[in-house]
């Protein structure tokens, strides 16, 4: 993965351990996990990430990462760039 222009990127390898189609997917990626759930509601889904943090920098500052990489993949599903 990496920053359009070129300042951050990081190579990211990991294992699906669980896959429920349209409910759920669970990964590992070296010691850590995550978990991406996808909940039915009236007229739209939520996909909610859960994931374990890692010590280099701030949960705050992952947390915004992985908002940014949803609200990119939201614009690419309804029909944005």
């Amino acid at each position: 993965m990496e920053a359009k222009d070129g300042s951050f990127g990081f190579d990211f390898a990991g294992t699906y351990t669980k896959i429920e189609p349209n409910r759920l997917i669970e990964y590992s990626f070296g010691d850590r996990k995550a978990t991406v759930e996808f909940v039915e509601g009236t007229d739209a889904v939520t996909v909610r990430v859960t994931f374990d943090a890692e010590e280099t920098h701030p949960v705050e500052q992952q947390r915004g990462g992985w908002q940014a990489i949803l609200d990119k993949f939201r614009r690419h599903v309804e029909g944005g760039s």
